[in-house]
């Protein structure tokens, strides 16, 4: 196999906007097969990283017990006390993996959904699907009494359910399919609120703080046990999402434009939407409703990489910085108590959703 990388940016065709989908192309054997990328973006996910690890550093050394960082080390390197281990690799460094990779999903399933919508507001949390993954868990908690393995399957269908039902409902053609996503997906989540109201009230008492504790969003519990499966899931779902987003390149330019450029356009869109409800779902059946990160990371890496097109990747990266970072802070924001990162991120998510409907009825007047 040969490798050529050409340093000439390449165009890739036209966007909505008129603007030119740029980068550089990465060619593999002898030409035959080609891969553009952007070095800013390549740039923006290094320093995302880097910013990851210094809150992993931080959360792992810091809180009622100091851990020094030269004992940090030896404890994930096998070699700490009995207590320091017991805190660095038992309780701070699964909550730290968790939050990196249910940020990272929710971050990538927000990219996905607010592509294929043409909405800012086109995220999970807004749109329903995490209301119905939080409904379908709800259903199983309290009325079938199953274990946690069941309380994720449940989870996961109900995201799916809901998905299929909004898309039923708005399916159709024309520049307004986003809004009807977005106005028939709030709909349907203040419906699934209200089921799962109703079905906190049937509970037991201790089945309603069960389930109350969970839809808040948390990682206060998080273990290896809760990091196994939503680990295994994305290693599922993440290659598939990140190979099938390459055709939301071609999507944004418009469905006719996309077919005749050979996109099979029905089948890209099911894979996608079905492979970002399951991201959605699977974080969900994890660690809760967890709302804002979803919404916020696409938006806030597109102003880094400054780039047309779906910043996928670099909304996981973004995604899982947000989360770490807010659960960093609601350990910290109440001397004492610890705060469900849930809690936390739905005060900030409202900020920022009032930021994005002013900033658009601003410029819908410009």
């Amino acid at each position: 196999m040969t490798t050529e990388t050409s340093s000439r940016p390449a165009a890739v065709g036209g966007t909505r906007h008129g603007t030119v989908l740029r980068g550089r192309v990465l060619r593999l054997n002898g030409g035959r097969t080609s891969l553009r990328w952007q070095p800013r973006t390549v740039v923006v996910c290094l320093l995302l990283t880097a910013a990851c690890l210094t809150m992993g550093v931080l959360g792992l050394t810091t809180g009622t017990y100091r851990v020094p960082l030269s004992d940090m080390v030896a404890c994930l390197l096998g070699h700490g006390s009995g207590a320091e281990s017991f805190i660095v690799v038992g309780l701070r460094l699964p909550r730290l993996v968790c939050a990196l990779l249910a940020g990272g999903a929710l971050g990538m399933s927000g990219a996905v959904f607010q592509s294929m919508s043409r909405n800012p507001l086109g995220s999970p949390d807004v749109i329903g699907f995490t209301s119905g993954a939080a409904s379908g868990a709800v259903v199983q908690i309290v009325l079938f009494h199953g274990g946690p393995f069941a309380t994720a399957v449940a989870s996961i269908g109900g995201g799916l359910a809901t998905a299929l039902i909004v898309g039923l409902i708005a399916a159709g053609r024309g520049p307004a399919v986003g809004y009807r996503i977005v106005l028939i997906g709030i709909g349907i989540s203040a419906m699934l609120t209200s089921l799962t109201a109703y079905l906190l009230t049937r509970a037991s008492l201790y089945e309603a703080q069960d389930a109350q504790i969970w839809l808040i969003g948390s990682l206060n519990s998080a273990s290896w046990s809760v990091v196994t499966p939503l680990a295994a899931a994305l290693v599922v779902l993440v290659p598939v999402t990140v190979v099938a987003s390459r055709a939301l390149h071609w999507l944004e330019l418009g469905e006719d434009t996309a077919r005749g450029l050979g996109v099979p356009v029905g089948r890209a869109r099911i894979v996608l939407a079905v492979a970002a409800t399951a991201l959605a779902a699977a974080t969900t059946a994890a660690v809760g409703p967890i709302t804002f990160v979803a919404l916020a990371a696409p938006h806030l890496c597109r102003r880094l990489v400054r780039s047309p097109g779906a910043p996928v990747v670099p909304a996981a990266f973004m995604g899982a910085l947000l989360l770490t970072a807010s659960d960093f802070a609601a350990q910290r924001v109440l001397p004492g108590t610890e705060l469900p990162v849930g809690a936390l991120t739905g005060v900030l998510g409202g900020l920022y959703l009032c930021r994005v409907l002013v900033a658009r009825h601003r410029a819908g007047r410009a």
